[in-house]
């Protein structure tokens, strides 16, 4: 059986980096200040790409989420708790509870999308925030925008095309860090701020 190479992921040359930040400049305000008004450092900002890679990592990376069911998994005669009226609001509770669990939990698929693990990075609290979420979201619009050529381009929507692969998502996050640290604001100046 003949062997195969595995495919490199994009490459986002320094070229790439340089094109992106003269986007970033050009950009209606800051592309580091997030959704509190205060400025990111580009540190902060490439830690928390570096642990979105990492979690993508952990859990795997999915191209996007779908919350499709097997058909032979839904109980039609079960009688909805929502139009029980004998039910009380406890009793609802209860059951919502147990189908989350019980229903939708064990299925759950633990991969992410780019965008998920973004926040998810961002609200764990240990190597990013909301804020750091949002701009390295716009960091890595600046980047997709440099590489593919077109103003309008969004990392998220860039990440779920269909011939996307885990190792393109890793090269933008890795690129995203590298142009954090190059072109971001330094953490004296972001606190300045």
């Amino acid at each position: 059986m003949p062997k195969t190479t595995p495919i490199p992921g994009v490459v986002f040359t320094e070229a790439t980096l340089r094109k992106a930040q003269e986007l970033a400049a050009q950009s209606y305000g800051s592309v580091w200040t997030g959704p509190s008004g205060e400025e990111s450092s580009g540190e902060a900002v490439a830690r928390h790409l570096e642990a979105t890679a990492a979690l993508l990592d952990k859990d795997g990376w999915i191209r996007a989420t779908t919350y499709f069911r097997d058909r032979d998994q839904v109980r039609t005669s079960d009688a909805s708790p929502a139009d029980d009226e004998s039910l009380t609001v406890k009793q609802m509770v209860r059951a919502v509870l147990r189908f989350l669990h019980d229903d939708i939990g064990p299925d759950l698929d633990p991969r992410r999308t780019l965008d998920t693990a973004l926040r998810h990075v961002g609200e764990d609290d240990a190597h990013g925030s909301t804020d750091t979420a949002t701009v390295a979201g716009y960091v890595l619009d600046r980047l997709i925008q440099a590489h593919t050529g077109s103003a309008s381009a969004r990392a998220t929507a860039w990440s779920e095309r269909q011939h996307r692969t885990h190792a393109d998502i890793t090269a933008l996050l890795t690129a995203g860090a590298r142009f954090s640290r190059t072109y971001g604001p330094s953490a004296a100046i972001a606190r300045a701020a």
